[in-house]
């Protein structure tokens, strides 16, 4: 019965999952999807933060390969990348570990983001990224 619940109103399920939890009823949990669905939520938050990250490096790679271009616009997507990937971050220390991981799959995609954006060949952007992590979540930097 729950897990058919999971299938046609997954809001149901989780409000009846949590109230088995709270009363102790671990027999009657539907593990199987709650198995599943904590591994997803685990998975969204590396997600948001490697997305927060790409947005946050194909600015700076605009910032830094089209100077005639920079404006205010791009000043407050960075700032607030930088503010959003910090927030994720903060609220799951756990993923501070491959951070090193995140942001070099994050640059591949920016390389490819900034491209889209600048019509700069993807080859014009360095292959590594040209600022490091620290540099990219640092307040007060800007690549000239």
């Amino acid at each position: 019965m729950s897990a058919q619940l999971h299938d046609q109103d997954f809001y149901s399920w989780t409000h009846q999952q949590a109230e088995l939890l709270r009363q102790g009823r671990l027999g009657e949990l539907d593990t199987e999807h709650l198995i599943e669905e904590l591994d997803s939520m685990g998975a969204r938050e590396r997600r948001e933060l490697e997305t927060r990250l790409s947005i946050l490096l194909q600015h700076l790679l605009k910032w830094r390969y089209q100077p005639e271009r920079r404006g205010v616009s791009w000043l407050r997507t960075i700032k607030i990348q930088r503010i959003d990937v910090l927030r994720v971050l903060e609220d799951n220390p756990g993923l501070r570990h491959r951070l090193p991981e995140l942001f070099a799959s994050a640059y591949s995609r920016a390389r490819i983001l900034a491209t889209d954006e600048t019509a700069i060949d993807e080859a014009n952007f360095p292959e590594q990224p040209p600022f490091g992590i620290d540099e990219a979540l640092n307040a007060e930097f800007l690549p000239e």
